[in-house]
């Protein structure tokens, strides 16, 4: 199902009984950031929150509104995660064909993806309000302020459109974004991310860049632009794709970009990257804040936004928090994208402990010796996988969404001076255990049973394993016990 806007979507949460209405004023400095991260860590994420009085603002605030694994699926259209996966493994099928009546079966997959092309059209509901001059003032939101440390207000949910200055192609990422003032902001991205490489083209021909923050829409979008698709991909022709239906798109009133027609609420506007401003600190999904670092200044020329716009927002921290079912959806939808590259991988795992980056458990088909460094190494090459910090590869009968029986194997299996390999590389940003920004080390454990040609010096023993016929024949008698 594709939902025509974020006011849709909200009202499949109600008729679920999946969101909470919430009428008494709320601050949202701190206050919503308390509520939430308490809804957020109850049993399977809580529910939806809409708080219709915000203080200092006339509009609505929605948050948690991607936070469970049903609500996260539903968002996408989908009962499983899987179903996405298999469209995607389909289109991903690296096959060449052999015959001209092969070719002839591939087109139907071909035209399916050229449908959902995202289509311009003359005028949205994003832009039935348009504020400029003075009047385009941020002080008309409910933007938050999560932690008692943030350097101040923030845009956490917020999709930032650029341009690349020579190819023209579009990136949509979710980045925070720091209010400064009524008009300005501190943009905020990763030197290893779509944005930040943008700025640097604007940057060597000295040009402002153009920006949009565009909040709402489809929640398709906002998860579209959270996912790690590889650079130049479009990420509105993959919202397009998960949502089954090409997404509609209206031209920006003063800059040279299109954005979602249906979006709630959209800020237009500059950034010089020559200008630069302290951002930050910033709660961060570490548990810890992320410390100020100088960013580019973000100057707006309007705001835009439908009538009775609502403002999506989340908080990050200690997880489990929203943004972790976000990260399950796309640990489970690029699976096929991994083992396109890795066929050996039969499944993976980030856990929530991990916060995308810290932990990544692998499921292996082990067929030769230091197979299992192979595959670390290889991820390790393998986009934001890169920024994984412990790898721990494990075999093919082991549940790696079962993180006890991967400790066990790793308790069982690893001679540490034998099965851990340290590199160097590139680490997430907001790693602060790390002795440099963005620069490194790296584990990886080999908790695989060992085979000869691995450095074992004795014969590995067997493992325990039952017959099945034992366990079947138990199984078929079992109400006899009378246990």
């Amino acid at each position: 199902m594709a939902y025509k806007n974020l006011g849709e979507f909200i009202q499949e949460l109600e008729q679920q009984n999946d969101l909470v209405r919430i009428s008494l004023e709320v601050d949202p400095e701190l206050e919503i950031t308390e509520i939430a991260n308490r809804v957020m860590k109850s049993e399977g994420g809580g529910k939806a929150l809409l708080f219709e009085k915000v203080k200092g603002s006339e509009l609505p605030l929605l948050i948690n509104a991607l936070g469970s694994q049903t609500r996260m699926c539903r968002a996408l259209g989908v009962q499983d995660f899987r179903e996405i996966a298999d469209r995607l493994e389909a289109l991903l099928q690296p096959q060449i064909p052999a015959s001209f009546l092969e070719k002839v079966k591939k087109i139907p997959d071909l035209v399916q993806l050229a449908n959902f092309t995202p289509k311009t059209v003359k005028s949205g509901p994003c832009q039935e309000i348009i504020l400029r001059g003075e009047q385009a003032s941020l002080d008309i939101l409910p933007i938050l302020k999560c932690w008692p440390l943030d350097g101040g207000r923030y845009f956490t949910f917020a999709g930032v459109y650029t341009r690349d200055i020579e190819t023209g192609r579009r990136n949509v990422g979710m980045y925070r974004v720091q209010k400064l003032t009524a008009q300005t902001c501190a943009m905020h991205w990763q030197v290893h991310h779509d944005g930040a490489a943008h700025c640097r083209g604007y940057e060597k021909q000295q040009q402002k860049m153009p920006i949009a923050l565009v909040l709402g829409g489809d929640p398709a979008l906002s998860y579209a632009a959270s996912a790690p698709l590889p650079p130049g991909m479009d990420e509105i022709l993959f919202a397009g794709f998960l949502r089954q239906k090409p997404v509609e798109l209206v031209k920006c009133l003063t800059i040279d970009m299109e954005v979602p027609a249906e979006a709630e609420i959209v800020i237009e506007g500059w950034a010089d990257p020559s200008d630069l401003v302290v951002e930050g600190p910033f709660g961060d999904h570490t548990g810890y804040y992320s410390m100020p670092e100088k960013y580019p200044r973000f100057q707006f020329t309007a705001i835009t936004m439908r009538r009775g716009a609502i403002y999506p927002a989340t908080i990050v921290g200690v997880p489990p928090m929203e943004d972790y079912y976000m990260g399950l959806a796309t640990e489970r939808i690029f699976l096929p994208a991994v083992r396109m590259f890795l066929p050996e991988i039969l499944d993976y795992h980030l856990p929530a402990f991990g916060v995308f980056h810290n932990f990544c458990l692998v499921r292996l088909k082990k067929e030769y010796p230091f197979h299992a460094r192979k595959v670390m190494h290889a991820l390790w090459g393998l986009g934001q996988l890169m920024f994984s910090k412990f790898i721990i590869v494990v075999d093919e009968d082991v549940n790696v969404q079962n993180v006890d029986e991967v400790l066990f194997q790793v308790g069982a299996n690893v001679d540490p001076r034998r099965d851990c390999c340290l590199v160097d590389g590139p680490v997430d940003a907001l790693d602060h255990a790390a002795p440099h920004l963005c620069a490194g080390s790296k584990m990886g454990i080999d908790a695989t049973r060992k085979i000869p040609g691995e450095g074992i010096l004795r014969d590995w023993p067997p493992a325990l394993q039952m017959p099945d016929e034992i366990k079947k024949y138990v199984e078929n008698r079992w109400q006899l016990y009378g246990i």
